[in-house]
C-alpha cells in the first residue's frame, strides 16, 4: 500500500514538473500581404521569410506561438492593445518608431525602398513626378521615403492600407508612381508578372527589418528572437530560409 502511495506522489511529482517546464506560448501579429516575407501561397499556406524566420527561431528557443494574420495597421494595434505580444512584418527599424513606443530586436534583415511605375511609363526620375499623384501603403517605411520627396518634387500622396491596391492603382493609372520595399517589389514583380518596373537609381539608404514589441514586459520575447536569430545564422538555417525566397 505505501510502495504504491509513493509511486502516486512521484508520478503526481513529475506530472507537476511536467508542467511548470511548458513551453511558452505566444501570440504573434502580422501582415497579410508583403511577399516574399509574408503571403498565401498556391496552396493556400501562409508562407514567407518572416513566418520561417519565426518559426525556425521558436523551435530553436523552445517556445510556441499563434500567428495571426492581421494586416499592417491591425498588427499594430494588436500590440499595443495587448491582444499580441509581437509582431514580425517587415517592420524598418527607425529612429521614429522607437520613439513611439515599438521596442525592436536586431535586424534579421537590409531593405532599402524604391519608385515603381507602370512598366510603359516614361517616368524616370524623382523630376518627372511633378504635379502627380503617387501611390503608398498607410504607415510603411515607402510612405515615409515618399513623404520625404513630396515637397521637394512637388507631387501629392494617395494612401492605401495594403500593397496588392496599391499596385493595382498604378497599373490602372490612378497613381503615377507607387514607393514599396524593394526585396518585396521585385519579387512581386517577378513572380506575378505585373506590368510594373522599378525605377533605376530611386533606392534610398535603406534599414534593417526587426521583430518588435510594444511593451517593456515583452523584452523576454525579444531577447528569446535575438538569441534565435543569432543561432539560426550561426548553424546556416538563417541563409537557407533567405536562399529559398530570393534565390
Amino acid at each position: 500500500m505505501m510502495k504504491r502511495f509513493l509511486a502516486f506522489v512521484l508520478c503526481a511529482c513529475l506530472c507537476a514538473a511536467a508542467g511548470c517546464a511548458a513551453a511558452e506560448s505566444y501570440v504573434i501579429a502580422t501582415d497579410t500581404v508583403f511577399k516574399p516575407f509574408e503571403y498565401t501561397d498556391a496552396s493556400g499556406n501562409f508562407v514567407g521569410i518572416d513566418v520561417d524566420i519565426l518559426a525556425a527561431i521558436a523551435e530553436d528557443q523552445g517556445f510556441e506561438y499563434t500567428l495571426n494574420s492581421l494586416g499592417w495597421d491591425a498588427a499594430i494595434a494588436a500590440c499595443q492593445a495587448g491582444q499580441a505580444d509581437g509582431m514580425i512584418a517587415g517592420a524598418s527599424i527607425t529612429d521614429e518608431r522607437k520613439a513611439n513606443g515599438w521596442i525592436f530586436s536586431d535586424g534579421y534583415f537590409d531593405a532599402t525602398q524604391c519608385m515603381t511605375v507602370a512598366s510603359g511609363s516614361d517616368i524616370a526620375s524623382f523630376d518627372d513626378l511633378a504635379g502627380k499623384t503617387v501611390a503608398v501603403k498607410t504607415g510603411t517605411q515607402g510612405a515615409a521615403y515618399a513623404e520625404s520627396l513630396k515637397d521637394q518634387y512637388g507631387f501629392t500622396l494617395t494612401y492605401f492600407e495594403d500593397s496588392p491596391t496599391m499596385y493595382q492603382a498604378v497599373i490602372g493609372g490612378q497613381a503615377v508612381a507607387c514607393f514599396e520595399d524593394t526585396p518585396i517589389m521585385a519579387s512581386t514583380i517577378k513572380e506575378n508578372g505585373l506590368p510594373l518596373k522599378v525605377v533605376e537609381g530611386s533606392e534610398n539608404a535603406g534599414s534593417p527589418y526587426g521583430f518588435a514589441v510594444f511593451s517593456s514586459e515583452k523584452q523576454e520575447l525579444v531577447d528569446k528572437f535575438n538569441a534565435g536569430l543569432a543561432n539560426i545564422k550561426a548553424n546556416g538555417k538563417y541563409d537557407e530560409i533567405i536562399a529559398k525566397y530570393l534565390d
